[in-house]
């Protein structure tokens, strides 16, 4: 049986491996695919697939859009998507322009704040990919300003925090929708970090087909909750790490560590290198 990890970030976001070291961790964890699912981006997709042929390894093309609804903050997979897709892409344009602003706007409130940080050094952080706020936190932590990333997170930038800047999000109900336009299979992410739970079944309603059971962030209770949930609901099961970067304190969000057999998926996706 062939195994995957359904739940995976490179560079072209807030990973830190481009997708041809991803997927050379991948082959040496013995797993036979991955799900390139980078935030709001496709940008690493087209490597890790022309990687994934070249390695004869199964990469799915996936991406992780950020949506919110009520205030509540809904991120909704979307596997075996037409990533070249014009339509795709002008929405991710779209989203990216919001990010970066967003971006500029925080570093602005930390430079009100007394602190000594600039955009430049959080493109210099984020590379090529999304600007996002974990590449501030990483500017904040490189200049001893915080310890650590979820110092910043919790000083700082998340909702309520002195540089906290909301941004631009589609509803979980648009996201849905281009997904299945672009040939995807919408699925809810990590449902056990949304807060209200009565949206997962208007979700479900909204046409999503599948559900993030296995996630770093479930408890046991949470996973047997949420299967049965998939099985009331006729939902595919999925799971995977959320993998940014190999970690050290949290073993169980490193790449490999959930992997779902590939039959789960594989009949309602078409999948290359099978």
């Amino acid at each position: 049986m062939k195994y995957i990890d359904m739940h995976v970030h490179t560079s072209a976001s807030d990973g830190v491996l481009t997708p041809s070291e991803v997927i050379e961790l991948a082959i040496s964890k013995n797993l036979d695919g991955i799900a390139i699912t980078d935030h709001d981006t496709v940008a690493g997709v087209q490597e890790g697939i022309l990687y994934g042929e070249k390695k004869a390894f199964i990469v799915i093309p996936g991406i992780e859009l950020s949506t919110e609804y009520n205030d509540e903050e809904v991120h909704i997979l979307g596997y075996g998507i037409d990533y070249h897709s014009h339509e795709l892409l002008q929405t991710l344009d779209t989203l990216k322009n919001a990010r970066d602003l967003r971006a500029k706007k925080i570093v602005d409130k930390l430079k009100n704040l007394r602190f000594t940080i600039s955009y430049e050094d959080v493109i210099e952080v984020s590379g090529n990919g999304v600007v996002g706020r974990p590449h501030i936190a990483k500017v904040l932590v490189s200049k001893g300003i915080v310890s650590d990333l979820s110092e910043a997170f919790r000083k700082f930038l998340n909702r309520g925090c002195p540089a906290y800047v909301p941004r631009y999000k589609i509803t979980p109900n648009e996201a849905i929708i281009l997904i299945k336009k672009v040939g995807g299979m919408p699925v809810i992410a990590h449902p056990g970090l949304v807060g209200n739970q009565l949206l997962l079944k208007g979700l479900v309603g909204n046409g999503a087909k599948g559900i993030e059971v296995y996630h770093p962030d479930h408890s046991q209770h949470e996973i047997s909750k949420y299967l049965k949930f998939a099985e009331a609901n006729n939902l595919i099961v999925t799971g995977g790490t959320d993998f940014h970067y190999p970690y050290k304190d949290r073993p169980n969000r490193n790449l490999g560590s959930i992997r779902v057999p590939l039959e789960n998926v594989s009949k309602n996706l078409k999948i290359q290198n099978l």
